[in-house]
């Protein structure tokens, strides 16, 4: 796929994953309008995404917007569009993630974890799907997580979330087939994002002990992942091998998972 002139909407385009996905596309010729809730974090996104354009042609956009809210995600894609002036490539990676104790953990961040990581991208996807449906093409790209396709100790409140996006990822893709629109979903490791400091600050030792078995990935990495799994039409983007494996047998791996996982949070109980 050439993505030269293609119009492209992220959410969660002002750092992480998003930002660096913007930066990376930017390069090979992409119009794009991110979307955050921070204004002062989206005008600095934006200019560090412009240095990276391949041509002055290109256009660059970003939309303060609450995406949990319908209405402003509504408004702010719709916007995007008339920026743009079509969309082609929608890519969902804002999120938010708060580790802890299950029983300590306030109802009100269950909710609003869900109401960013499911439901900003479930409005998001409704706004944009007229526009797609129209034109009998477009790609949609939901971000979910390593901890979307296994419960981790200490993520209750995201888990969920990143799972409800599996379900809604496999449910649409073959809903939007003929209409001409790929579904693609991405399970990223952990990531060195200004969000993953934010984690670490409630992460519960058990936690700690359980992600950091696995290797931190750079977002340009996991940028360079997605932008290939675009290219190639993959349902499922999972990058390294330990995504990879996970994604295509998490059923089977599941319960040496368990076992270990639970040697390990054992060390912390005795």
């Amino acid at each position: 796929m050439n993505f030269n002139q293609t119009n492209i909407i992220i959410t969660g385009g002002s750092s992480g994953i998003g930002k660096a996905t913007a930066q990376l596309l930017a390069t090979l010729g992409a119009n794009l309008t991110i979307i955050a809730r921070n204004q002062i974090t989206l005008d600095q996104a934006q200019r560090e995404i412009e240095a990276f354009k391949l041509s002055q042609n290109q256009k660059i956009f970003s939309l303060s917007a609450d995406v949990s809210v319908r209405e402003e995600a509504e408004n702010a894609i719709a916007k995007a569009i008339t920026l743009l002036g079509s969309v082609e490539i929608l890519i969902l990676s804002a999120g938010i993630a708060h580790p802890g104790y299950f029983q300590d953990l306030p109802l009100e961040i269950f909710e609003q974890t869900m109401a960013v990581n499911y439901w900003g991208s479930l409005y998001c996807i409704r706004a944009v799907l007229p526009t797609m449906i129209q034109q009998k093409q477009g790609k949609i790209v939901l971000i979910s997580s390593g901890a979307g396709l296994i419960g981790i100790y200490g993520y209750t409140a995201y888990s969920p979330t990143k799972f409800a996006l599996k379900g809604l990822a496999e449910s649409l893709r073959a809903e939007l087939k003929p209409w001409g629109i790929q579904v693609s979903i991405v399970y990223p490791p952990d990531t060195n994002t200004p969000q993953l400091i934010t984690e670490n600050k409630t992460k519960p030792p058990e936690t700690k002990a359980i992600t950091g078995t696995v290797k931190l990935w750079e977002p340009e990495k996991i940028a360079q992942e997605i932008i290939q799994g675009i290219q190639n039409s993959q349902f499922a983007i999972a990058p390294g091998l330990e995504m990879k494996l996970l994604n295509r047998f998490h059923s089977l791996l599941l319960p040496l998972l368990n076992q270990y996982f639970d040697r390990l949070i054992k060390n912390f109980k005795s």
